[in-house]
């Protein structure tokens, strides 16, 4: 059980990727903040984010229209959601295909933010790699 719980806490650390995407930090120094605004439903501000981070100033949008691909991602989310809504539905409650449907557009809707956040956070985050302080004291040596 301890070495369950150490290797959890091991792969949530500043340094992982993990650690980024679960708190919205800067994937390149995991000290500033990715999004401008903290979790919300207002439709305007779900995906806003800064122009640089403000510890490491990384460009978050790399390229022009970087965020793009990360449509494939939030798809892929989308089609996860889906799939196990409709089964715990359809198995766990026993709704029929109706009703199962309904739970689906309802858990697509209220995810619909977190969706949005979370597969911009791990569309930079398969580009950009962690350059902690270490490395930065190194290159100074």
């Amino acid at each position: 059980m301890q070495k369950y719980i150490n290797f959890k806490v091991q792969m949530f650390k500043k340094g992982t990727k993990l650690f980024s995407i679960t708190n919205g930090k800067c994937p390149k120094c995991q000290e500033g903040d990715f999004f401008k605004y903290g979790f919300t439903f207002n439709p305007t501000k779900i995906t806003k984010l800064h122009d640089n981070c403000s510890e490491c100033n990384l460009k978050y949008m790399l390229e022009p229209s970087f965020f793009y691909g990360a449509m494939y991602v939030n798809y892929g989310i989308t089609v996860a959601i889906s799939v196990a809504v409709f089964v715990i539905t359809t198995i766990g409650f026993d709704f029929d295909l109706l009703k199962s449907f309904f739970s689906v557009i309802i858990a697509l809707f209220v995810l619909a933010p977190l969706n949005l956040r979370l597969s911009r956070i791990l569309w930079i985050n398969m580009f950009v790699s962690y350059e902690g302080k270490d490395e930065d004291e190194k290159l100074e040596d």
